[in-house]
């Protein structure tokens, strides 16, 4: 036979450490709506650190060129803001249709740069910094 277990086996000797307070903390006893808000907090500080790392990583770009004119013929040197992915490829593939539309043909992208090189190229560019 098995020996039968006193009635007070499971209770807790010192009531002071389980009254309902600690049961709380044991217990999850988070709502849907607080982890709604986590989860919208979390979401809205992504997007905002997102926003952030685009904002830095789409600086202005700008790029200096050559183009001529026919007939007669003009050359001109200038400096033009690229918008979009800062490299040479795409400043041309920008600065071929704008160059266009005023009868100019690109000849080449001498380069890309940031804001920093800017100001050192508008006595150079002359009438043809940043026109186009």
């Amino acid at each position: 036979m098995a020996p039968s277990a006193a009635p007070n086996q499971y209770q807790p000797r010192d009531r002071r450490y389980h009254d309902q307070s600690d049961a709380r903390l044991l217990n999850n006893n988070t709502r849907p709506v607080h982890v709604w808000r986590m989860k919208h907090t979390l979401f809205s500080l992504t997007l905002l650190c997102g926003t952030m790392v685009a904002n830095l990583a789409s600086a202005d770009c700008y790029a200096d060129y050559k183009a001529k004119r026919d007939d007669p013929l003009r050359l001109h040197y200038g400096v033009a803001q690229i918008n979009g992915d800062c490299s040479p490829a795409v400043a041309s593939d920008q600065l071929r249709g704008r160059l266009a539309a005023d009868n100019w043909q690109l000849l080449n992208v001498l380069g890309v740069f940031d804001d920093a090189g800017l100001e050192e190229r508008r006595d150079s560019a002359g009438e043809f910094y940043l026109r186009y």
